[in-house]
This record gives C-alpha cells, structure tokens and sequence, in this order.
C-alpha cells in the first residue's frame, strides 16, 4: 500500500515578518485561498486516504496544523521536540509505518511545495510506486526541468533511461546549490535536472540505507519506535531524538545509495523558497508588480512585490525591484536582491532579545 509523509517542520524564515515561529510558512495561504499544508494533503486526495497519511512537523505546531486540517486524526501529526533535518524525519517516520505494514511503499514530499495540476502529481506518484515495485531496492525521486540557471535548488545528473521511457533515467550523481556559473553550465548540458524532494521508496529500503549509513542516527530513531504507544513514549522520544545529529537526506543517503532513478516530472512545480517565488507563481502586472493587499497604491513602482494581510493601504512610490511586507506589528522593505539576507533579520532580532517579532 502507498502511503505519504509530508515533511512540515520548517521555519521558513526567508518569508519573515509574514512567518512566524508560532505560523511558519507551511502554515500560510502565499498563494491561493488555501493554506500551503492544507494543498499538500488536498493534493493527495484519492490516492493515499487520511489513514496512510503521516505528517511529521515541530512540537509548538501540532495544535495549529491539526486546526487548519480537522479530517486527520490527531495521531497522523507527530511533533518533533528539535530540528533535526530531514534524514532523522524520514527514518522515523518510516519506522512508524513499517510498524503496522512492513512493506509500505512510501511518498514523502515537503509541505510547501506548489504543484499543478493534483490529478497529474497523483499519477506520476503511482507511476514512481510502480518502478519500485518492480525493483524494490529502487529509490525514485522527482527531477524539475531547469528553467533558469537557479543557484537556489540542487541539482541531479541523469544517466541512461530506465525502464523503456524517456522520463525516467539512471541518477548518476547530486549536487547541491552551485554557483551561478556552475549552474549555467549544468542548464547547458541538459541532462541536468533541479532537485524536487520528493521520493518514493518501500520503507524497509530507505531504512536498510539509513543504517548503513547513519547508524548512530538509526539506533536513537529504532528506540523512539520501540517506544510507540507507550507510557514513556514522550521521555524517549525528546531524549533520543535530541541525542541525534541532525543531517538532510540528501548528504546522509541520497549523494551514496546506489540505485536511484530520477523521473522527469510531468507536474509543473515551486518550492516557494522566498518571496521572489511569489511573482513566479502568483503573476504580475503589467509593471511588473506582483500585489497581495487589499489597499495599494503604486505609483513608478516596477518588478515589486507588495503584500498585506489586512486593509492597512501600502504606497510605494519610485521603487525598483523591492519587497514590501506589511504585518500588524513589522514591515519588511528591502531590495529582491536581498531577500537571502532575511535569516540575518531573524538572526539579528534573536541576538537584540525581540522575540515577540519571531
């Protein structure tokens, strides 16, 4: 059976003063009516039921996230008590599984992605299921045609095809954010693809290569499991998964495990990494302005992005290339360019103590 693990414990500091600790990216409508926790799970409707669906996030985030998604049972929300990264996440969470159906296939995908058209993404899923069913040994993963020579999103070289089909192919190799001429030349080439983060892989796969790899991570995570449903679960669970040395499944598994395929999506896609995504998925005008308030007015305003979350009116006059954020109690001003720098924002009200702006 084909379940999924929506990985949701990120701060998404670079979309500050909008995100907050307490209602983090995921937990935001950036684009469209709904929020982009709600779209991930919305998009998986008719293939993976409220059932065998886990979605693994931070402690301070479970009530908010269980609001905002009232058709999932409270135990389908697990909260970790730290950020980890995404290796200790993936193993835990397909320890869990594994607990109730040894041989779960397993979709796992971050929370904060846009993608269209669900009917698509739903299909393209059963196809990557189907390639490890055939070889369950297999890890597949989802690879976005460059647009842009990004220096945002890693990268993933594709050897020979697999399988009789031009869309999927032998991963060779994985590289992380290059520098922009690194980029250019991997866009060039053309058999370079963006890294979506979104796998498929039979639970009992990903943890054979997790302790092969990372066996001091997968003795902390075996005891956390062997704690489920017990009355001790939440001591264990803070102990061992605190003990943990954090590390993305890209470097702990991915960049060593032999045999990976990488299909070329057949799904339009953005991670929404930063407000610059907003233009990309949101539109502009026919200056260039991508606006999201309610009151604006833009007078020799070109290529900005303006956002409000209430009536507050917002002016921008003679501004080029800029981000402007309102908030109830901060505003962001900065140039596009710049948008990378936010963390330091994050940073610097953390170091002056202001914690009630994170």
């Amino acid at each position: 059976m084909l379940h999924a693990v929506i990985m949701a414990g990120g701060a998404g500091t670079r979309f500050w003063p909008l995100s907050r600790a307490g209602s983090p990216k995921q937990l935001l409508a950036l684009v469209g009516g709904q929020t982009m926790i709600q779209q991930t799970v919305d998009r998986l409707a008719g293939l993976v039921p409220a059932e065998r669906l886990l979605i693994v996030t931070n402690q301070k985030l479970i009530q908010p996230m269980a609001k905002q998604l009232p058709q999932l049972d409270a135990a389908r929300i697990l909260g970790e008590p730290c950020k980890r990264d995404t290796a200790p996440c993936v193993g835990l969470a397909a320890l869990l599984v594994g607990l109730n159906d040894p041989d779960a296939t397993l979709a796992v995908m971050p929370a904060d992605h846009l993608i269209s058209p669900p009917e698509v993404f739903r299909a393209a899923l059963q196809d990557a299921a189907e390639l490890v069913e055939s070889d369950p040994t297999r890890i597949v993963t989802f690879g976005i045609k460059p647009t842009y020579p990004a220096e945002v999103f890693g990268y993933i070289e594709c050897g020979e095809p697999v399988a009789k089909t031009n869309s999927a192919f032998r991963a060779t190799r994985f590289r992380e954010k290059p520098a922009r001429s690194v980029a250019e030349e991997y866009v060039q080439a053309g058999n370079f693809l963006w890294n979506s983060g979104i796998f498929v892989w039979k639970a009992k796969t990903i943890l054979n290569a997790l302790a092969q790899y990372e066996p001091a991570m997968m003795d902390h995570l075996r005891k956390i499991a062997a704690a489920w449903g017990g009355d001790d679960f939440q001591t264990v669970f803070d102990r061992e998964f605190s003990d943990i040395r954090g590390k993305s499944i890209d470097f702990a598994v991915m960049e060593h495990y032999p045999n990976i395929v990488v299909v070329k999506a057949p799904f339009t896609w953005d991670d929404v990494g930063s407000w610059q995504a907003i233009s990309r998925t949101a539109g502009v005008d026919t200056n260039g302005n991508t606006v999201q308030a309610a009151r604006h007015v833009g007078i020799r305003t070109t290529g900005t992005i303006v956002r409000s979350a209430d009536d507050h009116l917002l002016v921008t006059l003679g501004l080029t290339d800029c981000v402007v954020v309102h908030t109830p109690d901060a505003t962001l001003v900065a140039q596009k360019h710049e948008e990378e720098a936010i963390r330091e924002v994050v940073k610097e009200l953390e170091s002056r103590g202001w914690r009630e702006y994170l």
